[in-house]
């Protein structure tokens, strides 16, 4: 049993469907879980429309999900023939499924009205592309996970209730691997004991093949994507970046942690807890090595290297020049939690806290109001982040070079610096 996750860009055309079921036949001999993003842009053209229906102008809000609908309708029609009656009337399933919420007027908080609109991008694409396999010669069965993943209500974060879950793979997924040899289904996406929909946090959909590969006992899990591996660094921003052929649980958990693009922490534990191999592998060409990660040391890594951009700066100092100890540290920290705000990086002075924030807009203004109840407060915007793993001093100066340095933190295997 193996399971395989294909990302939005993989299903975003229909040359790229094409090219994802190429990659499928080659293995249908062998017993596949395969999740499924939502096609290209169509999570961020939900999010438009969700954000319309919740200012209450419902009108532009059924407009842009029309726009939803007919791309996706038009994606079904140049990839199916037979089929294509059949994935026609569910994927106007999916479409009544939210129109009828489009024509109401929101009374819930808006992560509740996210949920319920954006899963559905999920569903729409599966749809197809289960759809143009069965056509194709590759047959499959698609489940709807939120049939599956139990999930808890605390919307656009949701945790899975993994009890329910695992007896519901039991129940509804197993039984499908010994008539068939794939089953075909949706990342990101769970549903209350209410029947809800939820979404599970950022990269969500390689947290669901990994706790399905838990849950199964996979062999591996492959996630495929549009880079040839995994890399040191960001190629766009960083044109010498080189490609990290094998790395370990810990690191990818250590480089996620400091905002690479790579594998979510949330997605490793459940494969490290089952020493589950994780391949990332490029779904342009199939043929290139790509990554593995796994539970085995790794050594002579080159620097890795972390640049995120909108960091804020809270300068926090206390009101009444007495120490900064742990009840304010204690503070600032429930504030982190009660605002679902996660810092980057933290300095604690004798009468002053330092905290770096991504830039959340509402979040941020929020997190630097309240904490100026406790202390002065200081914010700067617009700053970057730069971290670098297994870092050589020449390589950061070159990198910092013309640079204004706010704040520099370093460790035998870590140096951060915030940069004006």
């Amino acid at each position: 049993m193996k399971v395989f996750k294909f990302g939005g860009a993989s299903v975003n055309s229909v040359d790229r469907v094409k090219n994802t079921g190429n990659i499928l036949k080659q293995y249908q001999g062998e017993k596949l879980l395969v999740v499924i993003s939502a096609m290209g842009k169509t999570t961020n053209a939900l999010e438009s429309v969700v954000e319309a229906f919740y200012a209450n102008r419902k009108d532009d809000a059924l407009a842009l999900f029309e726009q939803v609908k007919q791309q996706h309708l038009t994606t079904a029609k140049y990839l199916l023939v037979t089929h294509y009656l059949a994935c026609e009337q569910q994927l106007r399933d999916f479409f009544t499924e939210v129109e009828w919420m489009l024509h109401d007027k929101p009374v819930r908080e808006f992560d509740y009205y996210y949920d319920q609109v954006v899963c559905v991008g999920e569903l729409l694409s599966t749809s197809i592309v289960s759809h143009y396999l069965n056509e194709t010669g590759v047959p499959n069965k698609w489940l709807d996970v939120r049939d599956i993943f139990r999930t808890d209500d605390n919307f656009r974060d949701a945790t899975i209730d993994w009890e329910y879950t695992s007896a519901q793979i039991d129940d509804a997924v197993k039984p499908v691997f010994t008539t068939g040899n794939m089953v075909l289904t949706q990342g990101y996406i769970g549903s209350t004991d209410e029947n809800e929909s939820t979404t599970l946090g950022r990269e969500g959909s390689d947290y669901t093949a990994a706790v399905f590969a838990n849950i199964l006992d996979a062999e591996s899990l492959t996630i495929w994507k549009d880079v040839e591996s995994v890399m040191n660094a960001d190629p766009r921003r960083f044109p010498d970046a080189v490609p990290l052929p094998e790395l370990n649980y810990n690191e990818v958990i250590e480089m996620a942690y400091y905002g690479a693009q790579v594998i979510h922490p949330k997605t490793i534990k459940p494969l490290q807890n089952k020493s589950i191999p994780l391949y990332v592998k490029c779904f342009l060409d199939p043929l290139l090595a790509g990554t593995i990660i796994h539970n085995q040391p790794v050594k002579q890594l080159p620097p890795v290297i972390v640049l995120k951009e909108k960091q804020v700066m809270l300068q926090l100092n206390s009101k009444d020049f007495s120490f900064v100890g742990e009840h304010h540290v204690g503070l600032l920290y429930h504030l982190f939690e009660k605002i679902k705000i996660k810092p980057n990086l933290t300095q604690n002075g004798a009468i002053s806290f330092v905290c770096v924030v991504d830039d959340q807009g509402e979040k941020t203004e929020r997190l630097a109001l309240e904490a100026a109840s406790i202390f002065d407060t200081k914010v700067m915007k617009e700053l970057s982040l730069l971290t670098i793993r297994h870092y050589t001093g020449d390589h950061l100066e070159k990198l910092i070079a013309g640079r204004t340095v706010l704040l520099k933190q370093q460790t035998p295997d870590t140096v951060q610096v915030l940069l004006g």
